[in-house]
């Protein structure tokens, strides 16, 4: 059986589709938004260029689906894992987060999970070694580090409401 193929079509001003026909004819599109989002959709059987059912999700969304469709050491949000049983990820501070305005070391971050905040990207500006007196935004993407466990524990407190 040969390797399904992607296509990729750019949709200027809007972001990049990518078509895939499965092994039993099914075609399935991927719509990557230039604001992170995805909408994903799936054709009629009868007719491949009927839209069947269309789900728009946002960055977050996405993230969590690759993670379901891959193992959690492929993950998009994962950057980078080494054989000491470190690991690095991004985990979004979104706008509803308790966290949102509050002080980093409010979090209690590396006494309750033994994981760093070893940076923040906000907007396009990356802050490194934050300290804890460093106001956390809804929007931040924070870099962390450590061993598995500790990191699903901060993405736990991170996501917290």
């Amino acid at each position: 059986m040969s390797a399904p193929r992607l296509r990729a079509t750019p949709l200027p001003g809007i972001g990049v589709q990518y078509d895939l026909v499965t092994r039993e004819h099914r075609h399935l599109s991927v719509v990557a938004h230039r604001d992170g989002a995805r909408t994903v959709s799936v054709y009629r059987a009868d007719d491949p260029d009927s839209c069947a059912q269309s789900l728009r999700l946002t960055g977050a969304e996405a993230g969590s689906l690759i993670d379901a469709l891959k193992p959690s050491h492929h993950s998009a949000s994962l950057l980078y894992t080494t054989d000491l049983g470190l690991v690095a990820e991004r985990i979004e501070v979104a706008a509803a987060s308790h966290w949102n305005g509050r002080l980093l070391g409010e979090t209690r971050m590396r006494t309750d999970t033994g994981a760093s905040i070893v940076a923040v990207l906000r907007r396009a500006e990356a802050i490194p070694s934050p300290a804890p007196d460093f106001r956390l935004a809804g929007g931040d993407t924070v870099i962390v580090v450590g061993t598995r466990e500790g990191v699903d524990a901060a993405a736990a407190i991170l996501g917290r409401e």
